[in-house]
């Protein structure tokens, strides 16, 4: 399948956000991978926590595993179920995602959703993803993503439940099969 196209203007566009874009610039593919940078895996846990469309969170997941962003791992073999893993490409898309959280939580919203800290000393992550306590930029697996004050204290579906407790970021949610 590949990228789509955003149109003609874009292709004679020289620049790497252009490009940048044809893979992630479409709304839906950004959430999908901030879910699975929060720890989402399994196909069923990114439709009830997104609310996207079947097909549209296929083709998504589809895209995102052939450019390498997500990989698809079997985690069960009776019945086939598979699961979607961050790749090094995926995590490289921390910063610009967690720089566009930011943005977005000072322009257009009042409420703080999450704040992400610095796991090892409990220390609120700086505007580039540093720890003034430390003096370092925190590796993503070092970074706790806590529920900020905004967060509905009881959501409807299991992935959002499971995030209202803290957790570092990639290591997979724990949902309640039901």
């Amino acid at each position: 399948m590949g990228a789509m196209a955003l149109g003609k203007d874009y292709a004679t566009q020289e620049c790497s956000i252009a490009r940048a874009l044809e893979i992630v610039g479409e709304r839906w593919t950004l959430l999908v991978i901030r879910d699975a940078l929060y720890g989402v895996r399994r196909y069923n846990d990114f439709l009830v926590h997104l609310g996207i469309p079947r097909a549209v969170l296929a083709a998504r997941l589809q895209m995102l595993t052939e450019e390498g962003i997500l990989e698809k791992r079997r985690y069960q073999d009776s019945p086939p179920r598979d699961e979607y893993v961050v790749t090094d490409r995926a995590i490289a898309l921390w910063p610009a995602m967690r720089a566009l959280g930011r943005w977005g939580r000072e322009h257009y919203a009042e409420t703080v959703l999450r704040v992400f800290r610095h796991a090892e000393c409990g220390t609120e992550l700086g505007s580039y993803g540093e720890c003034p306590a430390c003096a370092i930029v925190v590796p993503v697996a070092e970074v706790l993503m806590v529920p900020g004050p905004g967060l509905d204290p009881d959501p409807a579906d299991p992935v959002s439940r499971a995030l209202l407790k803290p957790k570092r970021l990639l290591q997979p949610i724990a949902v309640d099969q039901v």
